[in-house]
């Protein structure tokens, strides 16, 4: 039998939300928003992807993998329907489950999000991959990688906690699972999903986000139907880390539409 991911939860109650983390992040990157929403009366769990954190690997590490394993979670909490919350790679994730389980899925929120990086045949993916492994390649630590590339997605003002609680969390990433992330993100590609998606859907940005700008957001929101759009202001590609408050204010206002 697979294993159920590891998460941590807060709140009870038959309103559910699942938090999906970031390709360098971690279940306790969502804590403010965990305890901002339980305070509100929602159930709200936030999961370690498989390979991270307290979670058990897959093999193969891919899109459908994770997807059945966030069906394993929502099975083991006893969940039938959750609005999903993914950040950047968890927006994806999120997106993939509603390919297998959209019975399972109230709502969406895709922040820092994009549903295609491209192929493995395009010039900017080789190079991203290989800008992205280098340091791996040449011997460095997840802490090495970190300490730069975290600083260097963030916006302007950037809460220092929550870029510092961002450095942490991608420096305890293993190595091979970084490695097996970033591979499935580049062949990621759900753009023909989109007109199919029929539940509400916010797509958030970073004013300052370079990795998924607000006009892949934009465009991303035109494809679903009814989706909504909002940009925070100052904010880079780490939304949740950078400015806490700000993001579970527009989380929240768009709860209230439900």
């Amino acid at each position: 039998m697979k294993a159920v991911p590891a998460a941590l939860e807060a709140g009870k109650g038959p309103r559910v939300l699942v938090f999906l983390h970031g390709i360098g992040g971690g279940k306790e990157g969502w804590q403010a928003s965990l305890d901002h929403f339980a305070a509100l009366g929602w159930r709200a769990l936030a999961w370690d992807m498989p390979g991270y954190g307290d979670s058990a690997s897959i093999d193969p590490w891919d899109f459908p993998g994770l997807a059945d394993a966030l069906r394993r979670l929502l099975d083991a909490a006893a969940v039938d329907r959750a609005v999903l919350v993914g950040h950047s790679l968890g927006g994806m994730v999120a997106l993939e489950a509603w390919t297998t389980m959209p019975q399972r899925i109230r709502a969406m929120v895709l922040a820092a999000s994009s549903p295609a990086f491209g192929n493995t045949e395009g010039e900017f993916q080789r190079q991203f991959l290989a800008q992205r492994l280098a340091p791996l390649d040449q011997g460095r630590t997840m802490v090495d990688v970190a300490a730069p590339l975290i600083p260097s997605m963030a916006g302007p003002g950037a809460d220092p906690a929550g870029i510092a609680l961002a450095r942490t969390l991608m420096s305890r990433i293993p190595p091979a699972t970084y490695r097996a992330a970033l591979q499935a993100l580049v062949r990621f590609d759900r753009r023909g999903a989109l007109p199919g998606i029929h539940v509400p859907v916010l797509c958030l940005a970073g004013e300052h986000d370079r990795t998924a700008p607000p006009q892949v957001l934009r465009r991303m929101a035109e494809n679903i139907p009814g989706a909504a759009c909002a940009e925070m202001p100052g904010a880079g590609h780490l939304l949740n880390f950078e400015r806490p408050a700000e993001f579970n204010a527009a989380l929240e206002a768009f709860l209230t539409r439900l």
